[in-house]
């Protein structure tokens, strides 16, 4: 077993394409992190200066954004309630005000409902934009200090890093993994290492194993280059920053080598059946897709709230809003219970066409 592991690893590693797919995979989820590492204190006289709408609700901190206290949501909604029933809806001031008034003693959910009946069916929409404003300096600083005063700046990052990272090792190990069983697969060798002394369970650890301990190699050169870029990018933020290694490793580990260790078992499933790895493909491709997919809640709000058995875990949202998606801990439990399964009915394919 590790003589095989041992040499699908040294095999991968002296690969410059390896290399250079480790290298595109820094940049982009560089690209996708870096507006995060901008987070700080402004500076005396320092303003955000942009053009965009008071209230905006793909706006993160950065841009100069806070959320909006419930009380004035809702004083922010209805105006722009009364504005719309004014502007697209033909009412005068009278009529619109009328409504809202209507609307006074109702909760969000059935406000929007009450507006439906005046032909008005993106209330909620209008709503999700009030979730934040504009904020002054003070207000800025009063929120990431709140937002640090118990989780460490890392705690939020490496979220964001287990997004963008997981994202491109799902398609990075698809095309990666590919080769891992080409060469064994190929008819000659294939019934050849089939009169080998060789146990099923030796084998398939060897090569699930080389296969996981490269995506293993990579998932840590990202950490401990994330982790470094998080460090000298925060040394001038202007607050007291805390950045530690332990937050990076705990979001991979949890959020992002499970999915690995399901993809690895995907491919030697996939090459026992058909005798070759590239059926797995756009098997994965279609797999990643379903993990990566939105739906709508209980409530019937559109969002990502996880799927069963994803492959991938994603934190969509405002930087210090992030949160795992419900149950993700169970489905993560459940990855690496399938993953085992799968392994060992390979094992029995393996068995199936030994050759005595």
């Amino acid at each position: 077993m590790w003589s095989i592991l041992k040499r699908d690893v040294k095999n991968y590693i002296k690969n410059p394409l390896f290399w250079l797919g480790i290298a595109i995979g820094v940049l982009i989820v560089f690209l996708n992190v870096n507006p995060y590492l901008k987070i700080h204190y402004l500076g005396e006289g320092e303003t955000i200066v942009n053009d965009e709408p008071e209230t905006y609700a793909d706006r993160d901190v950065f841009h100069g954004y806070v959320p909006t206290e419930e009380e004035l949501r809702r004083e922010m909604w209805e105006e722009r309630i009364r504005e719309t029933l004014i502007s697209v809806f033909g009412m005068d001031n009278e009529e619109a005000q009328a409504v809202i008034d209507e609307m006074k003693e109702m909760d969000v959910m059935a406000a929007c409902a009450h507006l439906e009946g005046y032909g008005f069916y993106n209330a909620y929409y209008d709503y999700g934009c009030t979730s934040i404003r504009k904020g002054t300096p003070e207000e800025i600083h009063s929120y990431i200090t709140g937002k640090l005063e118990n989780k460490a700046f890392s705690y939020y990052f490496s979220r964001k890093f287990a997004d963008f990272a997981g994202l491109f090792m799902g398609f990075f190990a698809t095309v990666l993994l590919s080769v891992l069983f080409m060469q064994d697969t190929r008819r000659n060798t294939y019934e050849l290492l089939h009169t080998k002394p060789v146990s099923a369970g030796s084998y398939l650890a060897g090569k699930a194993g080389g296969g996981f301990a490269v995506c293993l190699i990579t998932l840590a050169v990202l950490n401990l280059i994330f982790f470094g870029i998080c460090l000298i990018a925060t040394r001038n933020s202007g607050f007291e920053i805390e950045v530690h290694l332990t937050d990076f490793l705990l979001a991979s580990i949890i959020y992002i080598l499970p999915c690995m260790l399901m993809i690895v078992s995907v491919y030697s499933l996939i090459s026992l059946v058909f005798k070759s790895p590239l059926p797995a493909v756009p098997l994965l491709s279609l797999y990643i897709i379903y993990s990566n997919m939105g739906s709508r809640n209980a409530e019937g709000i559109y969002g990502y709230y996880g799927r069963p058995l994803a492959i991938m875990v994603r934190f969509p949202g405002r930087f210090f809003d992030t949160a795992p998606p419900p149950m993700i801990l169970l489905n993560q439990s459940f990855l690496i219970l399938a993953a085992v399964c799968i392994f060992f009915l390979s094992m029995q394919i393996w068995k199936r066409r030994r050759v005595y």
